[in-house]
């Protein structure tokens, strides 16, 4: 399938920026976008809320100085993701700034709201939402998203617990819009690979962990470099949803990484801005299972154009080695 028309001819790659929490930021999504691929942020690390007009301002003044600059490559398009999850008291606010700054592309997360859907589209903006298995891709679709991202086993942070094979697969079955893998990809060639599943691009998280821009102390950069897949454990202790982090970090915060409790799902809670909720997220660090391909950090348009270079040479070499 072709990628969503507001992607077409703007990307160098298909591929979308995963919103990483705490860590993006306009600086990172800026580093994103003007090297050929989608970049994304949480609206919630805008902290305090106030701060997301003013990244959003940020964000318009550097894709129009880099377009000016650049007339025959502008930039890609950027996402916001909102948690639209009953929880995250600024759902509304933030999502007056969205369509107030008309942000090309809306991520949505836990759950699917038609209102979200038809504000983003009031402006002729897109709406992809994740989702982890074909029952809620079916209900996403049903609520007005254009698009989804499916979350398979080894996404970082939230993830989901199916093959990609599977989850693709069955989404594909019956839906024919954009949609995009998630789920240990951090190669050009495991891009390439999503395609072939059926999916229209993937969506990578973890390897931009490892660069300057991300908003990330040193040793949790370090620990994505030197990290491999037997290095991230799943629970849903920390948020009260499955998710996928470093196993250091959980050992460093004085807990047994094979012996956490289960977290009550009811109790889930996005719209904390500081306190022991942000602080888990900020002490315990989400990674996922495609971080053994990290071996260095980078800048983050470093990090892109090597991305480009092994997605083009994957295609090259499985055209001709099919003759």
């Amino acid at each position: 399938m072709p990628l969503p028309t507001i992607m077409k001819d703007r990307v160098r790659l298909p591929a979308i920026a995963a919103p990483l929490f705490i860590l993006s930021n306009p600086k990172l999504v800026l580093a994103q976008v003007t090297s050929g691929m989608v970049g994304a942020f949480p609206a919630l690390n805008a902290r305090p809320p106030e701060l997301l007009d003013a990244w959003l301002d940020e964000l318009a003044a550097g894709i129009a100085a880099h377009d000016a600059a650049h007339p025959d490559r502008p930039a890609a398009p950027y996402a916001v993701n909102q948690i639209v999850h009953r929880s995250n008291t600024r759902l509304d606010k933030d999502l007056v700034c969205c369509v107030r700054h008309r942000v090309p592309i809306v991520i949505t997360s836990l759950g699917a709201v038609e209102e979200v859907n038809a504000a983003v589209h009031s402006y002729g903006g897109i709406v992809l939402h994740d989702v982890i298995n074909d029952r809620f891709a079916h209900k996403a679709i049903e609520k007005g998203a254009d698009g989804l991202i499916a979350v398979a086993a080894g996404a970082g942070g939230h993830a989901g617990a199916l093959s990609p094979f599977a989850l693709v697969q069955e989404i594909r079955r019956w839906f024919h819009g954009p949609l995009f893998l998630s789920g240990a990809i951090a190669t050009g060639r495991a891009i390439l690979a999503a395609e072939a599943m059926g999916a229209d691009g993937a969506y990578i998280g973890s390897p931009f962990i490892a660069t300057p821009e991300a908003n990330a102390s040193d040793a949790y950069r370090q620990a994505i470099v030197d990290g491999h897949a037997e290095d991230i454990v799943s629970s849903n202790y920390f948020t009260g949803v499955s998710g996928n982090y470093l196993r250091a970090s959980i050992l460093a915060a004085g807990l047994d990484p094979d012996a956490l409790p289960q977290a009550d799902k009811t109790k889930m809670d996005f719209g904390a801005a500081a306190g022991d909720k942000a602080k888990a997220w900020k002490d315990i660090w989400g990674a996922g299972q495609g971080i053994g391909a990290v071996d260095a950090i980078v800048p983050a348009a470093q990090r892109v154009e090597r991305l480009i270079q092994e997605y083009t040479e994957a295609r090259a070499s499985l055209c001709s080695s099919r003759g």
